[in-house]
Order: C-alpha cells, then structure tokens, then sequence
C-alpha cells in the first residue's frame, strides 16, 4: 500500500511533472515521465535529470574513522583521499554482500557514506555493532537528496548554473548555488559523463526547480527509475538483490576489482580469499539475445539441454535495440564470451549470445 512507503523531498514536484509511480526499496519513486526509451536516449544522447534521492546517507566520525572504516569495508580507502569517493562493499564473514555503496572521503576523520535505500539501516547497524569508542555511525538518510545529471551535456548544464565540473571521475567539491549548500560528485549510474549533486533534503527544490530548465534547453529530459535500469543494465552494473546478495558474492558479480586483495582486514577477507583460490562456482555473464523477445531477471538459462544458470536482470536495451541480460552461469559449463546459451521465454528458447558487458561502451572517464 502506497501509505506504507516513504516519499522523497520532491513528490510534488515530479507529480506537478506527469511523472508515473511505482514502489522501489520502499520508496514511491518517479519511474517515467516522457516514456523509458526516451529518457533513456535523452540520457545517451544528451543529458538527463533523475532524482534518486532515496538513496540512503550515513556518517562516520571520530578520530581514526578512516581506518575503521577501512577494516570493514571491501576497497581500499588507502587508494584515496579528502574529496574522492570510492566504490565499494559491505560483506558478511561468509563472503556475501550485505550492500554496495559509494565512500565520500570528508578528512582521516569523517566519511560520508551512499547506501541503497533498502539497505541503509543495515549497513548502519553492522558499522556500529563494532565501531570502536569514540567514533559514531548515523543514519543520515533524509540529510541530503541527490540528483543526478547524466549525459553528454551534464557538465553544460552545470556550467549554466555555477556548479563545479572540473573534477575527475569519482572526486567531488561542496559548492553553493543561490545560498544553498551542495555538494557535487562526478558520479552515476548510467555509464554517461554525470554528476550527482547532494543538497540539503530541506533545499533539494532550489536545485532541482533551477535544473528542470536548463536541462530541457539543453535537449534533455527528466528521467526516471525506468529509464535508470535500462542504462544501468546496458552497462553491466549490478544491483543489489539481483547481481549482488548475501547469498552472491564480490567475485561471482566479478566485482572483485573493488576489493583491496592486499589489505590487511575487511569484511569477508578469509572467505573472499578462498573463494578466490578455488575459483567462484558461478559468474556474471552478459547475454544479448540474437533472437526476438525481451529478457528478464529469473529466468532459466541453458546450454546443450543442461540448465547452467538463470538470469539476474534483463531488459529491451533501447540503443541496441535488443534484449540484453546479466546472469549468473556455472563456470563448470565452461561456457565462454562468445558462445551462445538459450534462455526459457514463457516457455519459448529464446537463443542468445555470450558477451562481457558492457553491451555499449561507456563515456571515457
């Protein structure tokens, strides 16, 4: 029931714009205005404006908060410092994947950190189960909304306002726009040039009311949830309850890219260690069907009559035209780039082609 579900800073705002709603991690989220596909290719082609101000926020403070946090989570902090942020995960000891999340680098004294929605609190709790004397861990889920820019023209949109957009991939600065405070991220979701920028909850409408033009102007559209997973997807990135879970671990989603191997201590370091030893038992693979027919999450794949695996997300990828899918197949099965599986469409084989995602190539960084 909708009077169940949290709503964000800007409901009316995306009501007043003919936005459509649908639940996401207990939220009530704008998921289309314009249409998917032409959110989505406005994002590839241009630029576009998603409030994903659902995403959870938390705060570690204290002296040593770094190398605390460093000891948890999966990436190396080391590898970074004051105004960068980092990718990274928070594991169970058995290897899983409690929830993937982005590091704010504040100072050796504060983090800021990005879960999903639907995992904050429990990122939250684990953090301070064992969170030394004199560091704190907060939810901050309502401090701050984001919204993200994405697209070719993102940093022309920016510019029109005085927002900063001269920094690297993955680095960010606070800045201020007509008296509100905001901080700007080079980050997203979408495999496009983007930012995200993070002002106060309380603030997010002096944002977003001075975005909503500029954007429009500059060819681009407000987007939603829908348009979100088509781009996300067309890039390989995963999500968590779909390529990662507690029961799917850094290695099988081949996340292990970010996982500080050589660090001393995190969250799962024995088991993610032996798992890497031995080989996961399943991984991540691309499929873009070569047949007509729309791929989704869980559904069965095959090869030479065998069941090898199932899928984990699937979509109509708007650029390619064609149905594309992540899933997890049995590295047993030997099944490689290239080769082709079959996937069970109601009933229908639908075949497919084996391939690395991304299924289109990203912005360069």
């Amino acid at each position: 029931m909708t009077e169940n579900l949290l709503h964000g800073p800007l409901e009316d705002r995306h009501r007043e714009l003919g936005a459509s709603f649908a639940e996401f991690g207990g939220w009530l989220m704008p998921v289309s205005y314009a249409g998917t596909v032409s959110e989505h290719n406005a994002t590839r082609a241009t630029v576009g404006l998603f409030d994903v101000s659902h995403l959870g926020k938390a705060l570690v403070r204290g002296p040593g908060a770094v190398d605390f946090v460093n000891a948890a989570l999966t990436n190396d902090l080391g590898r970074i410092g004051p105004g960068q942020a980092q990718y990274t995960l928070c594991c169970t000891e058995s290897g899983g994947v409690i929830d993937d999340l982005i590091v704010y680098y504040v100072s050796d004294d504060e983090l800021f950190l990005v879960p999903n929605a639907a995992n904050t609190a429990d990122v939250v709790a684990a953090m301070k189960a064992v969170a030394p004397q004199g560091i704190t861990v907060t939810d901050e889920h309502r401090s701050r909304a984001v919204l993200a820019v994405q697209g070719p023209r993102s940093a022309q949109v920016l510019d029109e306002l005085g927002l900063p957009t001269g920094m690297d991939y993955m680095a960010w600065e606070d800045a201020q726009f007509n008296g509100v405070d905001v901080r700007v991220c080079r980050t997203g979701y979408t495999g496009e040039h983007g930012y995200e920028l993070l002002p106060s909850w309380e603030d997010a409408a002096v944002v977003f009311d001075a975005l909503v033009p500029v954007v429009v102007a500059a060819g681009g559209e407000l987007a939603g949830l829908g348009a979100r997973d088509t781009l996300r997807t067309e890039m390989g990135y995963p999500l968590h309850g779909h390529e990662l879970s507690r029961d799917i671990s850094p290695l099988q989603a081949r996340c292990g890219w970010a996982v500080g191997w050589k660090k001393d201590a995190f969250w799962g370091r024995e088991a993610l260690l032996a798992e890497k030893a031995a080989g996961p038992v399943r991984v991540l693979r691309g499929l873009r069907a070569t047949g007509r027919g729309v791929l989704r999450a869980g559904l069965t794949v095959t090869a030479g009559g065998q069941v090898v695996g199932a899928t984990t997300s699937g979509t109509f990828s708007p650029t390619l035209k064609a149905g594309v899918a992540l899933a997890l197949i049995d590295s047993a099965a030997g099944i490689g780039d290239g080769d082709t599986v079959s996937v069970d469409v109601r009933g229908r084989e639908l075949p497919c082609e084996v391939v690395r995602p991304p299924f289109v190539a990203a912005a360069p960084k």
